[in-house]
């Protein structure tokens, strides 16, 4: 008896039809239509801002377990798309990259050649700048500290020490969880306010970004905590936990120019 056998005779992936891309841009967009409502205080605007970020959550979660299904259980990424995954991570990082020189170069443009309507100095008169040697410089050494530990988790995987990567990347999420209520409470207690000139707006609009990215990460980590301890990854196959890996120290990059320049060199110095 004869039988049609169909092989694949590309080593692309060529994924189904799926929704979850288009849901989940979605959802992004109008999480920022809730966003600026909630930012000008429109009647609701908490309410349809948390609304939306739970749309984008639950869409992105089942983007995601497609993604994870095709990888780990159909064996559809193969060496050439895996290839391409880092690729494709690379030029996000990249563009990432782009959109934090965006902000830094708003910043030096205040800074740099600060105007008559902020007194002709940074920080403008009447900003009481923070100390960066107090909660930042904390945040900064939780930062660094949660690199070396996602570092030690790589390692661990790439060793089949499957105990050590579990963790070492559980000091690594607890580590980012420290340093975004760090960041939280700093805000809180911050002297000055987003409105306040300028410098209020460069603070937060630049550190917010960072802190964003910070949770996005946790949440990267996370998915690939729950993915080693049901292994899915291993010390030859773990492309999505690398991804994150690279992620991670980015953020952790991008924060250290955030210390030395937004809260170091513009911190004012008493002669």
């Amino acid at each position: 008896m004869m039988r049609l056998v169909q092989t694949q005779k590309h080593p692309f992936h060529v994924v189904d039809s799926s929704p979850w891309p288009l849901f989940t841009a979605l959802s992004v967009f109008l999480t920022f239509s809730g966003l600026t409502l909630y930012m000008h205080f429109y009647s609701k605007g908490g309410f349809i801002l948390a609304l939306e970020l739970f749309f984008v959550v639950i869409c992105a979660s089942f983007w995601w377990r497609d993604v994870v299904r095709e990888a780990t259980f159909e064996g559809q990424h193969t060496s050439f798309v895996r290839s391409g995954l880092k690729m494709g991570m690379v030029l996000f990082i990249v563009s990432e990259a782009m959109l934090f020189f965006a902000f830094f170069w708003g910043f030096f443009h205040a800074s740099l050649n600060p105007v008559p309507e902020i007194g002709c100095v940074w920080p403008p008169k009447g900003i009481e700048a923070l100390n960066p040697f107090h909660v930042p410089f904390l945040n900064t050494l939780v930062l660094v500290h949660s690199g070396a530990m996602v570092t030690w988790a790589h390692y661990s995987v790439l060793a089949g020490n499957r105990r050590d990567a579990i963790s070492a990347l559980i000091f690594t999420i607890l580590l980012a969880v420290f340093f975004t209520f760090l960041q939280a409470y700093e805000y809180v207690n911050a002297p000055f306010g987003l409105s306040d000139n300028v410098y209020g707006s460069v603070f937060f609009m630049t550190t917010g970004l960072h802190g964003f990215h910070v949770i996005i990460g946790t949440l990267f980590l996370a998915v690939c905590l729950i993915r080693l301890i049901t292994h899915h990854l291993t010390k030859k196959i773990h492309v999505g936990f690398e991804a994150a890996i690279w992620y991670w120290h980015f953020v952790d990059v991008v924060w250290i120019f955030v210390f030395i320049f937004i809260y170091w060199w513009a911190f004012p110095v008493e002669v």
